[in-house]
């Protein structure tokens, strides 16, 4: 799950280098949480947010076919 994150993430990204995903549990649940740079957060939440809740969607049947629930979240930059 964490990969599927990741590359999509690089894909969208001008500055691949700053491309963050960290994974977390929470009893049996997956947290993820992306950081990209602040001048590409634009592109990973889209207009209106659809590309980041798109990446939710694909994430949430990705953890579904294991048999796992799992959310993502978009930090904000440092």
């Amino acid at each position: 799950m964490k990969e599927l994150i990741e590359y999509i993430a690089l894909s969208l990204v001008d500055d691949p280098s700053q491309v963050i995903v960290s994974q977390f549990r929470n009893g049996g649940r997956e947290n993820l949480e992306l950081h990209v740079a602040k001048e590409d957060m634009g592109r990973v939440i889209g207009k209106s947010g659809r590309v980041a809740n798109a990446m939710r969607i694909l994430l949430r049947v990705t953890a579904a076919r294991e048999g796992k629930q799992a959310s993502l979240d978009v930090a904000e930059p440092r």
